[in-house]
């Protein structure tokens, strides 16, 4: 039986037909309305009488899209609203597919592919099948307590390239704001991380025999010039030149380090034998590879979960983070040798403040003990070694009493 009207005095508009399925011991009914929208005739589903629809409230619906029409809005279906919220309801892994797409030209697949591996690794276990509006402040502590014993800067980035995904979301009308602020765990960038000449000793007889050589050979590179582990990650054929003897750091917009231009380093002897020696490795497992520290299959290295076991057994400290302790260990180092201005040590650093180099202005504990010795020579006076003055009594002295 097709549709019927319900009642054109009471409910104009309104209209009916009979399920297969019963309701209260009769059909159930599914309700519909009907109006124009620029002389065209719509028909919209409302809702079933099982789930609580009345010819009233059906009604009360047309009213409300015929006086929208009148007043010329846009009026749409139920249909077409579901439709749309479904496009701006996206599972967040189709939302950071779009995003990462949309980012690896202008990245030139450095950011996207260490983006991917953090949101593969970390966010979509936890929430990737989940869309924006599910997403709860308890599912941000799901992502983190996964990743316990993991550094607060990599639960920071965890949580970075989630927001990162859902504010493109919303921009692109694939998703809603979430109902809450993601909060990010606050890093302590100001910590500066050395090693004692212990320490050093006993990470160089690890890397001495270290079974993967290229990894080595980034720790050691690390060590000796305090490049950041993106920068090594992206080295590739033409940012070495052996005959000027310099390297040229890219970051992650492949246009330069953090500062965003070209720059590049000196050098040193140890460096371009390391360097040399890897390239000559990578030609041999990786032939056609442009990357001089490549990862599988001769593409861009993301990351290097072995040198936490380096750490583990040269018996370095648990917080030390491989490749930001070395490069603080760089700064720290050149600054306490007494030989190097904050400027210069900024210059081999690439910073873009000085305000960035000053962290490394601490003295090293044996540093700070010889300065010590040294002060309390230069202090000695040779009178406190000799007998105190008599004291005189002041009446005595005037010829008083």
């Amino acid at each position: 039986m097709g549709k019927q009207r319900v009642d054109p005095k009471r409910w104009p508009g309104v209209y009916f037909y009979q399920g297969r399925d019963a309701y209260n011991g009769k059909s159930d009914l599914c309700y519909y309305i009907t109006y124009k929208v620029d002389r065209k005739k719509i028909w919209e589903k409302i809702g079933w009488k099982s789930e609580g629809y009345t010819p009233q409230a059906a009604a009360e619906i047309r009213a409300e899209k015929v006086k929208d029409a009148r007043h010329g809005k846009e009026v749409k279906t139920q249909k077409e609203i579901r439709k749309e919220e479904a496009k701006r309801n996206k599972p967040i892994n189709k939302i950071a597919d779009a995003y990462l797409e949309a980012k690896g030209p202008s990245m030139k697949g450095r950011g996207a592919k260490i983006d991917r591996y953090r949101f593969d690794k970390h966010v979509a276990p936890v929430v990737g099948e989940k869309s924006v509006s599910e997403l709860s402040q308890l599912d941000l502590a799901r992502i983190t307590k996964n990743m316990s014993g993991m550094s607060t800067s990599s639960k920071w980035a965890a949580l970075e390239i989630l927001r990162r995904v859902i504010n493109f979301g919303i921009k692109h009308q694939m998703c809603k704001p979430p109902s809450f602020k993601i909060e990010l765990p606050r890093k302590n960038n100001a910590v500066t991380e050395y090693l004692d000449p212990d320490q050093v000793k006993r990470l160089f007889d690890v890397l001495e025999t270290w079974p993967s050589r290229d990894v080595a050979r980034m720790v050691k590179l690390a060590f000796f010039t305090g490049m950041r582990r993106g920068e090594i990650f992206a080295l590739q054929n033409e940012d070495v030149d052996f005959r000027q003897d310099l390297i040229f750091l890219r970051g992650a917009d492949r246009e330069g380090p953090k500062g965003g231009k070209m720059v590049s380093i000196p050098m040193n002897k140890p460096v371009k034998e390391l360097l040399q020696r890897q390239i000559k490795w990578r030609d041999e497992r990786f032939p056609g590879s442009q990357y001089l520290f490549p990862g599988l299959g001769g593409e861009l290295r993301t990351h290097c979960s072995a040198v936490g076991r380096i750490k583990e057994k040269a018996g370095l400290p648990a917080s030390f983070r491989i490749f930001h302790g070395l490069r603080h260990h760089f700064g720290v180092t050149l600054a306490n040798s007494g030989e190097f201005g904050l400027d210069m040590i900024g210059e081999l650093l690439t910073h873009k403040s000085p305000q960035m180099t000053k962290r490394y202005a601490q003295y090293l504990p044996d540093t700070m003990k010889t300065a010590s010795a040294r002060a309390s020579e230069l202090l000695q006076v040779k009178d406190l070694e000799e007998e105190p003055a008599k004291v005189v009594n002041i009446d005595q002295a005037t010829g008083k009493g």
